[in-house]
């Protein structure tokens, strides 16, 4: 895990749909006049080049964000998204730089919200402690975000997300983000659990959601984007977010959200899903 950079991932199909959707639960919550925190397991660096040498290696953002990135008559969530990135870009027309969760969220947080960052990687929570230095809106970490979680809940506005986006490199990590959310909800039930999620190997993934769907725990929703069929051979062919405690009308959103990106980025013989999983 320590060797993971989402420098090389920074603005990918899963980028796009996470960030959309995380976007979209903020706004939707904001509705309310009521504080919340963020709570970020694996924050990241904060904010990426898209011209360094990780970012180019993959080129992975090509097949992303520049996908989207100037195309007129946009979703709302996504043009929210656009926007936002394009505001992170200082409002040049190059697409150089590419937001972090933490950065979207900062362009979103309200004076009486805060953010709660954990990040285990020493460059990349240096990166992001510098980048929120001198913000009391703004927790930084170093550690373990799984661990640190249960210290964050039950926060004091009783009002939050939690956005659970490990590298998924080990692969008990699929059992410790459905253990540690668990726990985590049993302290803070009323809080929104966005768990991304990477489909590599389909069964790793699906004994992760077996365990929340068993839990007892209600409303669970299923946001998934494939661009190739399951397969065997190395990569991810999916990515999606499983969202816990999702806000109302988020199921509606996402539904429009993925009807548009899916012919622009399934690569033939994918598929799109937005399915209850559990319900209340």
């Amino acid at each position: 895990m320590l060797s993971y950079r989402h420098g090389y991932h920074a603005g990918n199909y899963a980028d796009v749909l996470k960030h959309t959707m995380l976007l979209q639960v903020l706004q939707l919550l904001h509705k309310k006049n009521k504080p919340l925190v963020y709570v970020d397991t694996h924050a990241g660096a904060g904010g990426y080049s898209l011209n360094d040498e990780f970012a180019q290696k993959t080129g992975e953002y090509i097949e992303g964000v520049g996908k989207i990135w100037t195309n007129n008559n946009l979703p709302p969530a996504l043009q929210q998204y656009v926007d936002d990135i394009k505001h992170f870009n200082d409002g040049k027309a190059e697409l150089d730089l590419y937001p972090g969760s933490p950065a979207f969220v900062d362009m979103n947080l309200r004076e009486k919200d805060r953010m709660v960052l954990h990040e285990l990687h020493s460059s990349d929570h240096l990166t992001l402690a510098e980048q929120f230095a001198g913000d009391r809106q703004i927790k930084v970490i170093k550690g373990d975000g799984l661990k640190g979680l249960m210290a964050a809940v039950p926060p004091i506005e009783r009002r939050g997300v939690v956005l659970i986006d490990p590298s998924y490199e080990i692969k008990t990590d699929y059992i410790d983000v459905a253990k540690a959310v668990m726990k985590a909800h049993k302290r803070f039930a009323t809080g929104v659990y966005m768990i991304w999620y990477p489909v590599v190997d389909r069964a790793q993934t699906e004994a992760m959601f077996e365990l929340l769907k068993n839990s007892g725990i209600k409303k669970q929703l299923r946001i998934e984007q494939a661009i190739r069929a399951d397969s065997n051979e190395f990569g991810m062919t999916a990515a999606g977010l499983w969202v816990i405690n999702p806000p109302w009308q988020l199921d509606d959103i996402a539904t429009q959200t993925l009807n548009y990106l899916d012919p622009i980025l399934n690569k033939g013989d994918g598929h799109i899903r937005v399915d209850w999983e559990v319900g209340e």
